[in-house]
Order: C-alpha cells, then sequence, then structure tokens
C-alpha cells in the first residue's frame, strides 16, 4: 500500500473541519485501548521509537543507528516490527535471501540488512521469539501506538521540517493520538531535521531533547559532478532529493512516489529510459531498493543515509542509562 499525506492536513479548513468528528472518535479508542491493556513483560529490555504523526519522521533510521551502537558494544540486538507492506503478519524471522518486500515490507529487509529482524503484527509474540533466539535487547521501530508490549525505554521521533500539520487528531489531520498522551509515556524526544524547533504542542516538555539529521552518504560511488536522475517513494523524498544536492550530485530530474509505493516494471523502464536519454545515472533510497524487481535493481544505485546526532555523547549515555536499567 502506498501513501500521500493530504495537503489539507496541513491547515485547518472546511476539510479537515468536517472530518473532526471522526478524529475525536479514533481518539477515544485509542485512550479505551491503553486504558484496558495491561503491557507484557517479554523478559528483555525494549527500546520502542515512535512518532507523532502518520508517515515518515526517521524511525527505521534512527532504529539502524541504534542497532548498530548496540552491536558495537558487543550486545545482540534485534529489530521489531510489524512490516507495514507485507502479507505475512508473523511472528517471523526475516531472512533476506527468501523474504521479499511483498512478504515483510521493506521496512523489515533494510532491518535486515543490519541486524536480526522479526517481523510480527502481534509485538509480545515477535518480542517472545527475540528471546527464543537469544537476543540481549530489543529495538522496536514504530509500535510507540501498541499498548501491548512493555517497553523500558520509548523515544519519540519528530521531524523538525514537517513538525505536527495542523495539530489534528487522524484523519482530520495527520497524529495518532494527541500530543501530551505521547509525551506522557517517553522518554526522550528526538527532533529530525535541518530547520524549525519544537512544535508548540511540544514546547513546554522536561523530557531530554536530542537533535539529528538525517545525512544522505556520499557512497557506494562518489556522486559530486555526476548527473543522476533520483526517484523515491518514501516519506519525504525532498529530503533524499536535497540530501544529492547537498553531496554534490547534478541532479537532472527528481521523481516522488508516495510513500511505500510498489513499483512496477512500468516505473523503472520509465525512469531507465529517461535516465539514457539525460545521460544520467538512476539512483534511489536503500529502502526504495528493496521494492524493485531484482534485475531491474542491478540496474539503480542505491544510496545510504546515515543519521548523525548533534550530541553523541548524550545519546551513547542514555543508552547507558536504558542498559543499567535506570
Amino acid at each position: 500500500m502506498s501513501l500521500r499525506a493530504p495537503r489539507f492536513w496541513q491547515s485547518r479548513g472546511a476539510i479537515s473541519s468536517a472530518l473532526l468528528p471522526v478524529a475525536w472518535a479514533y481518539g477515544a479508542i485509542a485512550t479505551s485501548r491503553w486504558r484496558r491493556t495491561e503491557p507484557i513483560d517479554c523478559g528483555l529490555p525494549v527500546i520502542c521509537i515512535g512518532n507523532l504523526e502518520v508517515g515518515g519522521a526517521g524511525k527505521t533510521p534512527l532504529a539502524i543507528d541504534l542497532l548498530v551502537r548496540l552491536q558495537a558494544r558487543g550486545l545482540k540486538p534485534f529489530a521489531l516490527t510489524r512490516g507495514y507492506g507485507g502479507k505475512r503478519s508473523g511472528p517471523l524471522l526475516v531472512d533476506p535471501a527468501r523474504h521479499d518486500w511483498r512478504q515483510v515490507g521493506d521496512e523489515a529487509r533494510l532491518l535486515a540488512s543490519h541486524a536480526p529482524t522479526i517481523v510480527s503484527g502481534d509485538r509480545v509474540a515477535g518480542a517472545l521469539l527475540a528471546r527464543q533466539q537469544e537476543a540481549d535487547i530489543i529495538v522496536m521501530d514504530d509500535g510507540f501506538q501498541n499498548p501491548g508490549l512493555k517497553k523500558t525505554a520509548s523515544l519519540l521521533v519528530i521531524d523538525a521540517d514537517y513538525g505536527l500539520g495542523n495539530g489534528r487528531l487522524f484523519p482530520a489531520g495527520p497524529l495518532r493520538e494527541a500530543p501530551g498522551a505521547a509525551l506522557a509515556r517517553c522518554d526522550a524526544v528526538i527532533l529530525v531535521g535541518d530547520s524549525g524547533g519544537l512544535p508548540d504542542e511540544l514546547s513546554g516538555t522536561s523530557l531530554p531533547l536530542f537533535k539529528a539529521a538525517i545525512r544522505t552518504l556520499n557512497k557506494p560511488l562518489d556522486l559530486k559532478g555526476l548527473r543522476v536522475i533520483a526517484f523515491a517513494g518514501i516519506g519525504r523524498p525532498k529530503k533524499f532529493f536535497d540530501g544529492l544536492r547537498r553531496i554534490g550530485a547534478e541532479l537532472v530530474s527528481a521523481v516522488a512516489f508516495p510513500d511505500h509505493h510498489p513499483y512496477r516494471a512500468a516505473d523503472l523502464a520509465l525512469i531507465l529510459s529517461k535516465a539514457a536519454d539525460l545521460d544520467a545515472l538512476a539512483v534511489t533510497t536503500e529502502k526504495d531498493r528493496q521494492r524493485l524487481d531484482p534485475e531491474l535493481a542491478e540496474r539503480v544505485l542505491a544510496v545510504p543515509a546515515a543519521f548523525i546526532w548533534q550530541q553523541e555523547a548524550e545519546i551513547d549515555a542514555l543508552l547507558d542509562r536504558i542498559l543499567d536499567g535506570q
């Protein structure tokens, strides 16, 4: 399923206002779910990465960053995700050689390229499978709004450039829940982006605030001065395109698809034909490459990205506190 945020989520116009009764019902159901659910302790530390708004905010890049940091400490972290866009509900240990994106989703495959990854719609069942597989700690990509599994620490990711839209609950706006309720359950706020600060709805929080950015890396091929045609079906495609310009690539064309877009052969044929006409290299994100058929993927360069912290020592200190059970 591909997603594209509607424009009315950025304002409080007629369409958004007409949907407010549905949004209030959505919020009431979510509140009731939390009140009637007792979280289950899986016996392992669980770091949950979530966000307030529907769509991308940088959760998966942050999850990968934490997985790598935990591995550097000699630990065996597992990623846990529901496998959005995949047909398999799990619990399932992802094998990239056997499970394509149609089965487990693009994010699960990307996570599995960095650490053992479990797909499970039932987060508790997935966490218990991780424990059976002798995991030391779980990094849960999304699931902040899921009350079933007890979290050791919850990190709330905010897109500094997008903010919280019109500040209304889904479907009248982009929010999954009220900001106050989210802040009451999280342990730190991660502000991702180059512009803007905390949204007004979060400005009064006393929680630890970490600032970071997702940076396009100039590898595996040096793109400086090279002509590229870029395409992306992620939450914020413009960030990828801007990142390519930042590393010096000559962006001759940029094609934005909805988030999680299921690429067809015709999509890639058009892009590759255009790249040939423009004497350019076709490039995309590592996440998008998961959704390309293997024979076509060989003709596209996947450009990686990294999560860059402003306060790297402080995020390591936060991990220390989580691991020490403080």
